[in-house]
């Protein structure tokens, strides 16, 4: 079975096989996603997924309602919990991001709704044959991160914007000669 070059380790390829590119419009998964592709942010996916069920525990099951009224000493407790990246400016940025999230959802009915709007509600598709001919960003993640930006987001540039779009299935970067490519089409 051929997969995609980059999952190797068991977390990567168990993440690559189930998840990457499913298109996703759970609000609380979208939500979970968003954090973890901004604490990425100059690191690999695979310190993050190693990490990823320390943040669910830590980071109440990444529900936005209770992530935006984390206060002081709950920033203080992730910032000296080990189990997670303590980074002070992507803790703090999860804070902003879950209230800029809920007001997506005010405005927008649901994150979902808003971040699928950018691409119809219909998945991209791409066929790359080779990992060096798959983008880090593209216009549309450009023009989503400056939308973000505007609304209040925090570590969303546009390379994270492309790897959000990959990971929640808006975009399927699978390469061609990948099994879930044709799977996920």
């Amino acid at each position: 079975m051929q997969r995609c070059s980059w999952a190797k380790k068991p977390l990567d390829i168990k993440y690559h096989d189930e998840e990457w590119g499913v298109p996703l419009r759970d609000e609380n998964k979208l939500f979970e996603f968003l954090i973890l592709e901004g604490v990425q942010a100059g690191l690999s996916w695979s310190t993050v997924l190693q990490r990823r069920e320390n943040y669910r525990l830590l980071y109440d099951n990444f529900i936005p309602d209770i992530v935006a009224k984390y206060d002081n000493a709950k920033i203080n407790a992730l910032l000296n919990d080990p189990r997670i990246i303590r980074n002070k400016l992507k803790v703090n940025a999860s804070i902003k991001n879950a209230n800029a999230f809920l007001q997506v959802q005010q405005q927008f009915g649901s994150f979902s709704a808003y971040l699928w709007g950018f691409i119809n509600n219909t998945p991209i598709i791409n066929h790359w044959q080779t990992p060096e001919q798959v983008p880090n960003e593209t216009e549309l993640s450009k023009q989503l991160s400056k939308d973000l930006k505007k609304r209040g987001f925090s570590f969303v540039g546009p390379t994270i914007c492309y790897a959000l779009m990959q990971a929640t299935g808006m975009i399927n970067d699978h390469l061609t000669s990948c099994f879930r490519h044709q799977e996920l089409l």
